[in-house]
């Protein structure tokens, strides 16, 4: 089982590549060296273990013969597919940043990243984008929690 917890701060080298924290490069170590690396739209790289990747794409490959007929599929696959490459953790346990990503991301060499484990991924942040992603976050669930306090308190329980 796949379990990224907890979270690294690095530097991206001058080679767009960053150096994973010994628990993050260990279990790349343990699970293969071959990832997936997707830049999600909120401001994020995904780095996915080949297994992982290969058992969330596979309900695409039934969708195989739709893509001719249905227009939401292709889309859908055009937000995925030129976003994503595979990767390799090397044996220092380094990632490269493909090109592509870096400006879009942030991740330009010279930047903090924030390594982020989040279960069967890690996604990679520059730390300033993290920061106000937490800020926003923990902001909304501040707000969501206040509200569903005070809808409690303004409904009088039943008791039967």
């Amino acid at each position: 089982m796949v379990q990224f917890a907890g979270q690294d701060r690095c530097q991206i080298d001058a080679n767009g590549r960053l150096r994973l924290g010994p628990r993050f490069a260990a279990e790349f170590e343990r699970l293969g060296a071959a990832v997936m690396l997707h830049a999600h739209a909120e401001g994020a790289l995904g780095v996915y273990p080949q297994a992982v990747w290969a058992d969330m794409a596979r309900p695409e490959d039934e969708a195989v013969p739709q893509l001719l007929s249905d227009i939401r599929l292709r889309r859908t696959a055009r937000t995925i597919w030129p976003w994503t490459e595979p990767e390799r953790v090397s044996n220092q346990g380094r990632i490269t940043i493909p090109h592509a990503f870096r400006d879009l991301l942030g991740l330009t060499p010279g930047t903090e990243a924030a390594v982020i484990g989040c279960g069967c991924r890690l996604e990679i942040w520059n730390a300033e984008r993290w920061a106000a992603e937490m800020t926003l976050v923990f902001e909304h669930d501040r707000r969501r929690a206040e509200a569903q306090m005070a809808a409690e308190l303004r409904t009088p329980e039943t008791t039967t």
